[in-house]
């Protein structure tokens, strides 16, 4: 990956847990790296730049109103992140590998899901949608369902009601689903919402709790 932002040096990552962080479109690593020090202290917090500039700054891939995209964007993308994540098990040896993803960083986390179902051991979506798409589809429900939090506004004016309707449907077939929602929320991510995302992760997630000194 272009760039990575990481919560720890890397000294200090072989065997710990990663937290696979995707920013949403028109963002960037360092607005997903701002919410690191909210996770479960366990982890190994890693946020990728995503490789298309939109207006200077950074999408997965091209997205329209409505939330068509275009497959092999898509799968390019996943690609790349699978190339990187294979390089950063090789190197630093994690323990597990979880993914939360903001938005189209969560269109882009359950894609990983959905063309790697054994690769991760829990999911986050925040204030996002799953991919409609029927080539993705062809082997669901998936083998694997492992645990995941779905956490949104209901009122989220950004995803559309379509994508909301399909993202539920598909996350109800095919993970182990905790669903909340944040009325007054937006298209935003909350201290609150933060602290349910640490709760629900240190509860899936061996090696992710650990106990403030002193």
């Amino acid at each position: 990956m272009e760039a990575v932002e990481w919560s720890r040096p890397e000294s200090e990552r072989e065997g710990t847990p990663l937290l696979l962080m995707l920013h949403g479109y028109g963002s960037s690593e360092k607005r997903m790296s701002s919410v690191f020090d909210a996770m479960p202290k366990g982890f190994t917090c890693a946020a990728p730049r995503a490789s298309r500039e939109i207006s200077g700054d950074f999408g997965w891939f091209l997205l329209d109103y409505f939330l068509d995209n275009d497959f092999s964007e898509v799968v390019a993308a996943a690609s790349g992140l699978f190339a990187w994540l294979d390089a950063a098990m090789d190197r630093h040896k994690f323990s597990s590998v979880s993914v939360l993803g903001f938005s189209q960083g969560m269109a882009m986390a359950t894609t990983l899901l959905r063309l790697r179902p054994e690769g991760f051991i829990a999911g986050v979506g925040l204030s996002g949608f799953v991919l409609d798409n029927h080539r993705l589809g062809a082997m669901e429900p998936l083998p694997t369902r492992i645990p995941f939090l779905w956490a949104k506004d209901p009122a989220d004016l950004v995803i559309n009601a379509d994508a909301t309707t399909f993202t539920a449907d598909w996350l109800e077939s095919n993970t182990d689903l905790s669903s909340v929602s944040y009325n007054g929320l937006g298209h935003n991510i909350s201290f609150t919402e933060l602290r349910d995302v640490a709760s629900f992760l240190t509860g899936h997630v061996p090696g992710s709790f650990v106990a403030d000194a002193g």
